[in-house]
């Protein structure tokens, strides 16, 4: 079955008919209430046409109101029509009521219709005029009879005739097919949506720049003109690199490989930067934290990028404010602490003092728990410092697995001691296999191959000596396992236990700054909760990472991957070194832990 589809006016214009409609309707009720209560005339000779207009009239009032609230915006063309029924119907009993000698006023109304019909379709007032024929030709055969005179009916049939052809004339300027009317429809519902978008985005104190596929920017709200100090309609499709300028604390403008863009269009995937600063227009820095995230098409290729950023110039002057008390503090109180544990380590020397038993038992736990709070006051000052980006670095090449044979042969001994197995494993441990971009490394057993990083030995040492420190620390029995894998991209370091495990609640907070997981063990065995923050930040140094999987009741393994270097980037990286330290200019720092 083929279906006709009628062009009519847009949906806006169809409102404005629909409402002429209505009020050429309700003229029907004023004039039935005139008749009824003012001139005391409630019928015609037949008594019923009357009040029946009067009952179309409030019908179609009802219709009306149900129609706007719950069907306008799905079938407008449809509703529209059955409005124009009504007034049709109305008319015609109109002019059975008011037809005289001198024909009825209301065929005035029938052009008007006529005339309003074009809006709805080229079809409907010819359909109209065709009645109103029909009805003449049946007076002028003596089928119907009539008080009106059949020359002013035939002539108020002509008006009604053109007015239903020039509101065809008229009316077609403005067609649009159905599915323009569609199409219309869902713009206006769209420009609606966008405007209450706009709305939004123009209210939050958050940054927003949308950024098309020629990096060219296309929306950038109120707060990213006030931080950036460009006007709205001064950046619209310009380059985004003219406007958003983001250097690193040292002042330096980021390069591709860490402009949060430029990774969002390589990598297509959403990039997060919470140390960046913004060079505003007029040269001064705003700290920010800011979140990239790709639009895709419907074969997944990046289409735009777009850009949510804060200023946290505030928190982050806090945020030293609060550093350096804690440096400041750790630091002046390190001395006075050291100097107890000195005098303390003096007492228990048989060589210096003679001191009972009971006493000596008061001294160990004193000199304990002042080593304890010596401990905690470099974490303190090392925590500060691995935030502000002043933790000392020397990064030289390090050839990992002859390194880690050594951490442990240093480290076997605290295991031992506990009564613990310590293994060293090259490859996977327990042959699982990760991967390197989600949990660890794809990689067979090979027998000490060479695997470089570039990377302080210090640094790693004391990341690799905490993990496994933690490890003997929350073990009661069984085996700890230190395992090396790597592939061409990325070197795997991994500490394994069999102790108790890490509630799934907890790792994801497990690197925060004082985080420490709730438990008996945890509150039995002492620590700061700044040790696995340390040691992020650390690897973080040298783009690597640092995670942990864990199941309660089956022990825990931590990862670390660190970037790999080539063989022969590593020779030259050597090499250079050796000038370095050759060079009689340059003075050599011995790389601290502090």
């Amino acid at each position: 079955m083929v279906m006709v589809s009628m062009n009519h006016v847009s949906t806006s214009m169809l409102r404005w008919v629909r409402l002429a409609f209505l009020a050429y309707s309700l003229h029907f009720l004023v004039a039935y209430g005139l008749f009824a209560f003012v001139l005391g005339k409630g019928t015609d000779g037949s008594g019923t046409y009357i009040p029946l207009i009067g009952l179309l009239v409030v019908i179609q009032m009802i219709y009306e109101a149900f129609a706007q609230i719950k069907l306008f915006e799905r079938s407008p063309w449809v509703i529209t029509t059955i409005s124009f029924a009504f007034a049709l119907l109305e008319t015609v009993i109109a002019i059975q009521i008011t037809t005289s000698t001198q024909g009825s006023p209301y065929y005035i109304g029938m052009a008007f219709l006529a005339f309003m019909a074009g809006a709805l379709s080229a079809y409907i007032a010819p359909g109209i005029i065709f009645l109103l024929l029909i009805g003449l030709a049946m007076r002028i055969a003596g089928l119907q009879s009539n008080p009106g005179s059949l020359t002013i009916d035939a002539g108020l049939t002509v008006v009604a005739t053109l007015a239903g052809a020039l509101g065809v004339l008229f009316w077609r300027r403005y067609y649009v097919s159905p599915e323009d009317a569609k199409s219309s429809g869902l713009t206006s519902k769209l420009r609606q949506e966008q405007l209450k978008s706009n709305l939004i985005i123009d209210a939050i104190d958050d940054g927003v720049i949308l950024v098309d596929a020629r990096k060219t920017i296309q929306l950038f709200n109120p707060a990213a003109s006030l931080m950036t100090g460009w006007k709205v309609d001064e950046v619209i499709n310009l380059d985004y690199k003219s406007v958003l300028k983001l250097v690193d604390d040292k002042a330096q403008p980021y390069n591709d490989d860490k402009d949060p863009f430029s990774q969002v269009f390589s990598k297509a995937t959403a990039v997060h930067d919470n140390n960046a600063t913004l060079k505003n227009r007029d040269d001064k820095n705003v700290s920010i934290t800011i979140s990239a995230s790709p639009l895709k098409d419907a074969q997944d290729n990046v289409t735009g990028v777009i850009c949510i950023f804060r200023d946290v110039s505030q928190e982050r002057t806090e945020e030293k404010r609060s550093a350096d008390f804690v440096s400041t503090a750790s630091h002046e109180m390190r001395t006075p602490v050291a100097a107890i544990e000195g005098y303390l380590a003096l007492a228990l020397n048989d060589r210096v003092s003679t001191i009972d038993s009971k006493a000596r038992d008061y001294l160990v736990k004193a000199h304990e728990s002042t080593q304890h709070l010596g401990r905690l006051f470099q974490d303190l000052l090392t925590s500060t410092k691995a935030e502000d980006g002043r933790l000392t670095n020397h990064p030289t090449v390090i050839e990992m697995s002859e390194f880690t044979e050594k951490v442990v042969e240093d480290l076997r001994f605290s295991a031992e001691k506990k009564g613990l197995h310590m293994e060293y494993v090259m490859g996977t441990p327990g042959g699982n296999s990760v991967n390197a971009s989600s949990q660890a490394v794809n990689s067979t057993k090979v027998i000490k191959p060479f695997y470089y990083v570039h990377a302080d030995a210090e640094r790693i040492r004391e990341v690799i000596t905490n993990l496994f420190d933690n490890a003997v620390k929350y073990t009661e029995s069984g085996t700890i396992t230190l395992g090396l894998t790597g592939n061409d991209e990325v070197i795997q370091v991994s500490v394994h236990d069999t102790g108790p495990g890490i509630p799934a609640a907890d790792l994801p907070h497990l690197f925060q700054k004082f985080y420490r997981v709730d438990s008996t063990a945890t509150r039995t065995i002492g620590g700061t909760g700044l040790g696995l923050f340390i040691c992020r930040k650390i690897i973080e140094l040298y783009d690597g990472r640092i995670w942990v999987d864990s199941k309660v009741g089956e022990g825990s393994t931590f990862y670390i991957n660190l970037p790999r270097i080539s063989n022969d980037k590593a020779k030259q990286l050597q090499a250079e070194e050796a000038v370095t330290i050759a060079s009689p200019t340059t003075t050599v720092t011995n790389p601290s832990t502090s």
